[in-house]
């Protein structure tokens, strides 16, 4: 089942990088649908499960909070080692020829997160159908902006079509090849608990660091807004669902 679901994630990124030749300004709506969905899977599904499965303490503190404050931390690293923030890529300009190397470090950037994602979706489900089930639905609506970016950013710092529409392949296989691996390695429940953790710091900062700003940059409207609430709320009822279940 998750090799089946980051399979349906491939499709999630592939559509956002055809999209992103086509849909334009009108991204932004679905953005943050996208942002809410990730926000809601973090304190409705993985957080609990998190605590759930490792309830050990640290001067006070659940080791599963600390990993996820881990988490937010490593993709805030991450992002500012490559230079490059995908919400703010007009900041940089017009003036891209020779930046090629960078348009490709960054979609490499976004290759790994995809890859993470993929891995999150097969240990997810070590923990259980409902927990893994929430994030890959978390997972897929990030692929579609992640295949959004992929695309839009190789193609601002100078690189041919081609070049980005490759990279947008690799992004898409990514999820695939991380749920394999999270597939086969047995993760224990202490060590599931803490992947949790850390994956739901992961999903926060790419939520509010990445998705939000992009959606609402240029186009602060209601309607992204809504979306954004919609997608949490959307999370809300998946989760009551599943633990009526």
């Amino acid at each position: 089942m998750a090799i089946l679901l980051a399979l349906v994630s491939m499709c999630s990124t592939l559509v956002g990088g055809f999209m992103a030749v086509r849909i334009g300004d009108r991204k932004h709506a679905v953005l943050g649908l996208a942002a809410g969905v990730m926000l809601g899977v973090v304190p409705f599904d993985l957080l609990p499960e998190a605590l759930e499965q490792s309830p050990h303490e640290v001067a006070g503190i659940p080791v599963a909070l600390l990993a996820g404050a881990i988490g937010f931390l490593t993709m805030h690293i991450i992002e500012r080692a490559v230079a490059i923030h995908t919400g703010h890529e007009d900041e940089f300009g017009p003036h891209t020829h020779g930046f090629e190397s960078v348009g490709q470090l960054a979609a490499g950037g976004l290759i790994l997160h995809s890859t993470l994602d993929g891995v999150g979706i097969g240990v997810s489900f070590q923990a259980g159908s409902g927990v893994g089930m929430a994030v890959a639905i978390a997972v897929i609506c990030h692929d579609f902006a992640d295949g959004f970016n992929t695309f839009t950013i190789s193609t601002l710092y100078g690189n041919a079509r081609r070049r980005a529409l490759l990279l947008l392949a690799l992004d898409a296989l990514a999820p695939v090849v991380g749920a394999v691996i999270g597939t086969l390695i047995h993760v224990p429940p202490e060590a599931t608990g803490l992947y949790l953790g850390y994956f739901a710091g992961f999903l926060l900062y790419l939520a509010t660091a990445d998705i939000l700003p992009e959606a609402h940059t240029g186009h602060p409207s209601r309607l992204t807004l809504f979306c954004t609430v919609a997608g949490t709320a959307f999370m809300f009822g998946i989760a009551v669902l599943a633990h009526q279940g």
